[in-house]
């Protein structure tokens, strides 16, 4: 590492990061812990179908404040 370089990184989860780059664009939110939430419990895709993926991966939630948006979820598939 160069002498600039700080030897400390913070760790931050998905939801964390999405957090700080709200809040630069002005949109005030709050980070969930992951599985604290009904919404997270349930299956994210209709397992009717042939093309939705079933390994689906829970990455934790947002609660937007002063919008018509209660909560923002965000799942990785693959």
């Amino acid at each position: 590492m160069h002498d600039t370089e700080s030897d400390t990184f913070v760790y931050k989860t998905w939801p964390e990061k999405f957090v700080d780059s709200l809040a630069e664009i002005g949109v005030e939110s709050e980070a969930k812990e992951i599985a604290s939430l009904d919404l997270e419990r349930g299956d994210y895709y209709s397992r009717y179908f042939s093309q939705t993926p079933r390994m689906v991966t829970n990455k934790g939630c947002l609660e937007i404040k002063n919008t018509n948006i209660d909560v923002v979820q965000i799942i990785q598939k693959g």
